[in-house]
């Protein structure tokens, strides 16, 4: 009785035979049968493997880096890698670049760098595996040349190219020294953030201090967008947008610059004003958020200016926290009403007793002004 066997359409060899899963070796471990057009045989070992190629390895990687940054050009952008040195690199875009045999099973793998000069590394590649039951092995050694450029972010740097700049300024006043430092930490702040998104673009041109403010360029509108509306929101004020026609782009597009102009409001928390065309007392500001708010040093009411008066209510400045001296309390006269030592005429004098005076205290902070005195709130208060 004869044996049906398989045979090699390439040698005319018998194939021995293979479970289901050991003979699926795909296009590449089979040939056409030429006795059965459009149906595939398996090769013999001996002919599988004269055309296997273990690995498929590039002949040369080239890498482009920025040597200030060290970002890496892939494609069409640049792309932060986050590598210690050079080497990394070159084992990272080695690691991409090779090629491992679809048939190959329990594949493993190293990678010993080579340092041949200051711009090739050649990278000496150790695979071993197991194809048809056979352990295989291989060794492929591929240079890897660097070519150090600057990317398009850090020559933005150097060229001092900026999009937007933001300018710090008060109303009747100069920017407080905690203003401006918060305006600069707002600005890294925001940049830091966008960058940690993978946002190459952002970053901070310069700060400088002017006479009667704070100047920051950055390199995108939306960065100074988002300075000028953080710093809104945690000291007041308003924010005016303009744009200047700057250039074209290669494609012919208008590029346009954008100046925010910050206006922080005339008056601070911790300042006591005396409002026009009111009798209620100063009031001591506690915030210039949304409106101007605070509390009378009189009375301790509470008070809000106007939806129309916004920040910047008609009034002026007495002095602030700051300018407060101790003053003894001599007594107590009733609900409306105490006693201090005047602090420059040592007298006793009755003065307004405000909710936030403490009965038990000695001392208290007094305000002297052209409007009298008052008796303020402690300040960590």
């Amino acid at each position: 009785m004869s044996e049906s066997r398989a045979f090699c359409p390439r040698c005319g060899d018998p194939v021995p035979e293979r479970s289901a899963s050991d003979a699926d070796g795909g296009p590449e471990g089979q040939a056409n049968d030429p006795l059965r057009p459009g149906a595939e045989v398996e090769l013999c070992d001996s002919c599988y493997f004269e055309d296997f190629d273990f690995v498929d390895a590039p002949d040369r990687i080239d890498v482009r880096v920025c040597a200030q940054c060290g970002a890496v050009h892939r494609g069409n952008r640049w792309v932060d890698v986050g590598a210690r040195d050079y080497t990394d690199i070159a084992i990272e875009e080695v690691s991409e670049a090779l090629g491992v045999h679809v048939d190959v099973e329990d594949v493993a793998w190293q990678i010993d760098p080579e340092q041949v000069d200051q711009n090739t590394i050649r990278m000496h590649s150790y695979f071993t595996g197991v194809v048809r039951e056979t352990p295989v092995e291989e060794e492929v050694t591929v240079p890897v040349k660097i070519a150090r450029q600057t990317c398009t972010r850090c020559g933005r740097i150097a060229g001092d190219y900026y999009a937007s700049i933001v300018q710090i300024r008060a109303e009747d006043r100069t920017p407080a020294t905690e203003e401006v430092e918060r305006a600069k930490e707002i600005a890294n702040e925001i940049v830091a953030d966008m960058e940690a998104t993978g946002d190459r673009n952002a970053f901070v041109t310069e700060i400088g201090e002017v006479d009667d403010g704070l100047n920051i360029k950055v390199s995108t509108n939306k960065i100074g967008k988002k300075i000028s509306n953080k710093m809104i929101e945690e000291f007041g004020g308003t924010v005016n947008d303009a744009e200047t026609l700057v250039t074209e782009d290669e494609d012919g597009n208008e590029v346009y610059r954008v100046t925010f102009a910050v206006r922080l409001p005339p008056y601070t928390p911790g300042d006591v004003i005396d409002l026009a065309d009111d009798d209620g007392g100063p009031v001591l500001v506690r915030s210039a958020r949304g409106n101007l708010k605070g509390v009378r040093v009189t009375t301790g009411e509470r008070y809000e200016a106007g939806y129309e008066e916004g920040t910047s209510p008609d009034a002026r400045k007495l002095g602030d926290l700051e300018d407060a001296t101790e003053a003894t309390v001599v007594t107590v006269e009733d609900d409306n009403a105490v006693q201090v030592l005047d602090p420059e005429t040592f007298r006793a004098t009755t003065v307004a007793r405000p909710d936030y005076f403490d009965p038990d205290a000695e001392t208290v902070p007094v305000l002297k002004s052209r409007a009298g005195l008052h008796v303020l709130p402690e300040s960590d208060d």
